[in-house]
């Protein structure tokens, strides 16, 4: 009866907690809650801190008279933007400025990422050549353009457009454009409307026409026949947006460039500014894409490329149906961050005066004095834009997935 006594508080010691009953040891020793508390430690952390500096910021500018909130909004810009693809005076509202701003920085991401993959897919495809000079001139462009501060790049672009003959000697395109320190001037459509109508009926026509092409190509692949897929495709590509402007817009009237006095008239001209940041971004972000290009076919099997030209598929069929399908699937990822690297080094057309989304956000906070509000809604902007690229690249990115079966 003693021993037994002896061993009692040794094993009530030793009892475990009862099932359900939460306590401090339990909840601390358990690794999945002790973790869920250092992420709610942490983002409690965060929210006071940041509370802390906007309540410290909102004080400081009381103090100075300046108001807070996005009322400014509404208020008159009281500046003119030089380059826009809308109607916009120094009588309109600031919100209306921000609209300008988000179209320009849109408009020249949206050309250096079609431009950047074009010459990438070029130089990355050269750089794998058998022909030594291409391979030679390749790898050239490759490291000469990532070595280069973009910056730099963009000054040099920028010096470059600037040294151009002037209008009355401009460097004539075949009669057509015209090249000179003010730009490309170029034939466009008469009309703002006619333009932003064939613009939105191109993209319509083109996501309509991604089944069509499939359908074809099926029927191409099993009947031989490569024709009926380029002439289907380049007609639906040219018809469906000529018959939604003949039958809904406007008519389309294009006007070409002439010499009138010291400027040219009709068409459109591409500013300076914006030439010298489409190249500079295009120039060097392609070095990076041609890198990603090398890389993803280089990840392909040799054996891949043996048995295409086995069973007697040619160059273009066998890039196109064995090389690429697999190759995308290591290409995509690394080229969707180098999309949002353009959109991001975009801002640095404040340098060269291109009006995007951070030069106008710049002359609105001088204006305005919000400057927490003006830093608030540049961020936003282009996390929303960022976001929309990673989605719509993630997007492509499982369809040129190849599932296995």
């Amino acid at each position: 009866m003693s021993e037994n006594a002896g061993h009692a508080p040794a094993a009530r010691a030793a009892r475990p907690a009862p099932r359900g009953r939460l306590t401090l040891s339990s909840l601390w020793n358990d690794t999945g809650k002790r973790a869920w508390l250092y992420q709610a430690a942490i983002l409690s952390g965060v929210i006071l801190a940041g509370y802390f500096l906007i309540s410290n910021a909102q004080d400081a500018l009381a103090r100075q008279g300046i108001t807070t909130g996005f009322s400014f909004l509404g208020n008159q810009a009281g500046f003119e933007i030089g380059e826009r693809l809308v109607d916009f005076e120094s009588t309109h509202s600031v919100l209306r400025a921000y609209q300008v701003a988000i179209l320009n920085t849109l408009k020249v991401s949206i050309a250096s990422i079609v431009l950047a993959t074009l010459i990438g897919l070029v130089i990355g495809m050269g750089r794998l050549s058998s022909n030594v000079l291409a391979r030679t001139l390749a790898s050239a462009y490759v490291e000469v353009f990532r070595n280069t501060p973009q910056l730099v790049l963009l000054i040099f672009c920028y010096t470059l457009l600037t040294k151009l003959p002037a209008v009355r000697e401009a460097i004539s395109l075949r009669d057509i454009a015209y090249l000179s320190n003010r730009g490309l001037s170029m034939p466009w459509l008469a009309g703002d409307r006619a333009a932003w109508l064939l613009l939105a009926t191109i993209v319509a026509s083109l996501s309509l026409l991604w089944p069509v092409v499939r359908w074809i190509d099926r029927r191409r692949f099993t009947t031989g026949n490569r024709q009926v897929m380029a002439s289907a495709a380049g007609a639906a590509l040219v018809a469906a947006p000529a018959l939604l402007l003949a039958l809904l817009g406007p008519p389309l009237e294009v006007t070409y460039p002439a010499l009138r006095g010291l400027n040219f008239a009709g068409g459109t001209t591409l500013s300076p500014e914006f030439l010298a940041l489409t190249l500079g971004l295009s120039l060097y972000i392609a070095a990076f894409i041609a890198e990603i290009v090398r890389s993803g076919i280089q990840s392909v099997a040799r054996g891949q490329l043996e048995a295409a030209h086995a069973v007697g598929l040619g160059r273009f069929d066998t890039y196109r149906r064995v090389v690429f399908p697999q190759a995308m699937r290591v290409m995509v990822p690394p080229a969707a961050i180098q999309y949002v690297s353009i959109l991001k080094n975009s801002s640095l057309g404040v340098a060269v005066g291109y009006p995007e989304l951070f030069n106008v956000n710049n002359t609105i906070v001088t204006l305005s004095g919000q400057v927490v509000e003006g830093i608030t809604i540049m961020m936003t902007v282009y996390l929303a834009i960022s976001f929309a690229i990673a989605g719509l690249m993630n997007l492509y990115n499982k369809m040129v997935q190849i599932r296995e079966r």
